[in-house]
């Protein structure tokens, strides 16, 4: 029998509708709204099997639109993370997107993909589909880009996003899902406490305005050295250079929860929430783990390439595991 189905939640003001959909697997709960690929909520057991809702969201639509900034549990697009100046060039042509995070475009620009209704369909028994197209032009990136995103519960409840797109032009790509956890549970403050563990050896410092400089660091001797887990604690907003696909875990010792990232992406960026403070969340209440190509990569020769052309394709991976100790 399938988990996954779908509810109204909401219109938009133009009366547009948005829908929830519901997978359950392997003790999971997962709520994902067709409104910017948002994962409203995780509901996971602690050690003693009670379970509670892991990742910060708001419980109707008028929340995310009254709060886009945080960008909760959204799907991020076109590019995620920084660009600096808010432009690139590709193949000689130099592209000017906006600057909402000036001086630099942040998350795909003023109407990114976080901000779109997106079609939806099952796949398989607990599993929903998402996709749009971006047409050429959309914030200022060229291509016309047919994106879809599927999120999927495996038997044992751990959630799989993978994402697919191809483009009619050059252009580049770049998406990441942006949920905040806290393992403790919604609404239990803050998740300084929890311990962190992240798989890379090198980072890429970044200026003031948060844009890499271009170097590799390395962590060692340093706070950005999560190679064993110690307290997340805050001050965090970097992109860490992977060095396998065992991403990250993050452990809670009072509930015992535990959450791994695996991907396929080169890097993940930490954002501790210093900044929350928008809605009911106040700093420091939710971690993200945002699995990422790296930061203004499309400026950066030294960095992945975040190019797609025409007759080829992107395609990424990111699973978030559950468990308990």
């Amino acid at each position: 029998m399938s988990s996954a189905h779908p509810e109204p939640f909401g219109r938009l003001a133009d009366g547009t509708p948005v829908h929830r959909w519901t997978l359950e697997r392997g003790g999971t709960r997962v709520r994902v709204l067709t409104y910017g690929g948002i994962v409203q909520s995780v509901e996971v057991p602690d050690r003693a099997g009670v379970p509670a809702g892991v990742a910060l969201g708001f419980p109707d639509l008028a929340g995310y639109l009254a709060c886009p900034g945080p960008y909760f549990g959204a799907l991020v697009g076109r590019y995620a993370n920084r660009i600096a100046g808010g432009r690139f060039t590709l193949d000689g042509r130099t592209y000017q997107l906006a600057r909402n995070n000036p001086p630099n475009s942040l998350h795909g620009g003023d109407r990114g993909f976080d901000k779109h209704v997106w079609d939806a369909e099952p796949v398989g028994a607990h599993g929903v589909r998402l996709s749009r197209v971006s047409p050429d032009g959309e914030e200022g990136f060229p291509g016309r880009l047919s994106v879809s995103a599927t999120y999927s519960l495996d038997d044992s409840g751990a959630l799989r996003i993978a994402y697919e797109a191809t483009t009619d032009a050059p252009t580049v790509v770049n998406l990441t899902n942006h949920t905040y956890w806290n393992l403790a549970g919604v609404g239990s403050g803050s998740a300084a406490g929890h311990e962190l563990r992240i798989s890379a050896s090198r980072l890429t410092p970044v200026d003031d305005d948060l844009i890499p400089t271009g170097e590799f660091a390395p962590v060692a001797g340093t706070r950005f050295d999560f190679r064993e887990p110690r307290k997340v604690g805050t001050g965090y907003d970097h992109n860490f250079v992977l060095d396998g696909p065992d991403a990250a875990e993050l452990h809670d010792p009072g509930s015992g929860r535990v959450l791994t990232v695996t991907t396929t992406e080169p890097g993940v960026q930490l954002y501790t929430g210093d900044h929350l403070g928008d809605g009911p969340f106040g700093p420091g209440d939710g971690v993200a783990l945002e699995t990422q190509n790296f930061p203004d990569a499309p400026n950066r020769a030294a960095f992945p390439s975040a190019v797609v052309r025409a007759g080829g394709g992107y395609a990424s991976e990111t699973v978030y595991g559950f468990a308990v100790r």
